[in-house]
């Protein structure tokens, strides 16, 4: 099993989304949906097959800054 294929998030992964969405009151647009936390951005990216999270972080990365 590589990286690619795991079914977590990889650490750096984690700790920006617990950034980006601690204290946040306007929800982050990704694929559409908005994620006001971190815990629901995490569960909706492990979802994800690992291309369409990696889009779905960048998104969110992205909205962010």
């Amino acid at each position: 099993m590589t990286e690619e294929d795991s079914p977590s998030l990889s650490r750096p992964q984690r700790r920006l989304l617990c950034r980006i969405y601690n204290g946040r009151t306007v929800p982050i647009i990704a694929d559409g949906r908005p994620f006001l936390t971190y815990k629901d951005a995490s569960q909706y990216l492990l979802s994800l097959d690992p291309d369409a999270r990696n889009v779905a972080y960048t998104q969110m990365k992205g909205a962010a800054q």
